[in-house]
């Protein structure tokens, strides 16, 4: 036990003092990259292109899927800047006084002060009525960041002293808030599928890969080539499939962002400036990250290196 450790060590502080050659390093990755195109052109034009394509139309999916959320999310937060909870003030209440002790609250947004006589005088033009003492309240309209603290705010708000009742729009609250949580869930379990999909046909296709090099893999290996060596051509050339399909399926993905801003405009809901750019990104990165990932799996099923 001990020769072995002292052989590792040994080892370790003989590579550590071997100086670095640069241009040898430039030469093998360069090899490696030259690997993976000959793999790639091994594989055949058809299969490729086949690959790419359902490459692409599942990225597609994932994309018009994630940036649909994201508008979902947008009208949802609008809805949520106009659900306001209605406090009803007692008599004689110091109004400056509520309105400082309720800004404090956790995820308060805005207060908007309904003075009593304000609101009386509004619904005497609205109804026909008698000349009677003013019996309503002052009101404080009070704004949440999000609907899934209005809940919250309301517990906090209703037991103050000096608060006569409270209320909101419950109902609306609780739609919002389902229907945040149910596209929340449905995009994990877009990605979800989106991973598997993408991790099958990757695998199927480095599985063929390594079968027709079989040989000369068993070759490097006997030479005692770096596993790493033998694993990046075939990481490059999944990820290069994942960057491809992500390629091709921007120009869908852009048309229905367009489609969506229109959607925004017509009904006045800003659009987040991000969006579009984000959506990009993420499905670059989940085609890169699923293709390599499908070319990892498939080398650890099949190949001991």
């Amino acid at each position: 036990m001990n020769n072995s450790k002292n052989h590792v060590r040994v080892r370790k502080n003989i590579k550590k003092n071997i100086p670095k050659d640069k241009l040898c390093e430039v030469r093998i990755l360069y090899r490696l990259v030259k690997e993976a195109i000959n793999d790639l052109r091994g594989t055949g034009l058809l299969v490729n292109v086949v690959i790419i394509t359902t490459m692409a139309a599942i990225l597609t999916i994932f994309g018009v899927f994630f940036r649909s959320t994201l508008s979902i999310s947008s009208f949802a937060k609008e809805l949520g800047k106009v659900l306001e909870i209605s406090v009803y003030l007692k008599n004689d209440t110091n109004i400056d006084y509520a309105t400082k002790q309720i800004e404090g609250f956790d995820h308060v947004t805005k207060i908007t002060l309904i003075p009593k006589q304000v609101s009386w005088d509004s619904l005497k033009k609205e109804l026909d009525l008698p000349e009677i003492t003013n019996p309503l309240p002052d009101t404080l309209h009070v704004r949440v960041d999000n609907p899934a603290n209005v809940e919250s705010v309301f517990n906090s708000v209703k037991n103050l002293s000096y608060v006569e009742d409270v209320n909101y729009a419950k109902d609306l609250a609780e739609k919002i808030n389902t229907a945040n949580n149910i596209v929340s869930h449905l995009m994990l379990f877009v990605v979800a599928i989106i991973g598997i999909l993408t991790v099958t046909i990757i695998n199927n296709t480095i599985l063929l890969v390594i079968q027709s090099r079989k040989d000369e893999i068993e070759i490097m290996r006997l030479m005692g080539v770096s596993n790493w060596y033998i694993r990046f051509p075939l990481l490059l050339q999944g990820a290069y499939y994942g960057f491809m399909g992500a390629l091709v399926s921007i120009i869908p993905v852009y048309m229905v962002h367009k489609h969506l801003i229109a959607v925004h405009n017509f009904f006045f809901v800003p659009s987040a400036d991000y969006a579009l750019n984000l959506v990009i990104l993420t499905v670059f990165l989940t085609g890169i990250i699923f293709g390599s990932g499908g070319s990892f799996i498939c080398i650890k099923k099949h190949l001991q290196v």
